[in-house]
């Protein structure tokens, strides 16, 4: 029982300290674009594609 005393106040901090660490994120702007590195990288600029479809450097 006293093990709860302990742990229960440590929980709470520790979701609120993941609560606020959220926010600061939200505020900073860390989460304006998740999908556009992800997708950047499956592109390659150095490929030009004409109306056919075919592929030339």
């Amino acid at each position: 029982m006293t093990g709860l005393l302990i742990l229960i106040p440590i929980a709470l901090f520790m979701g609120g300290l993941g609560v606020v660490a959220f926010f600061w994120s939200l505020r900073n702007d860390q989460f304006d674009d998740p999908d556009g590195a992800a997708q950047r990288i499956l592109l390659d600029d150095d490929l030009d594609q004409d109306d056919d479809g075919n592929i030339s450097r």
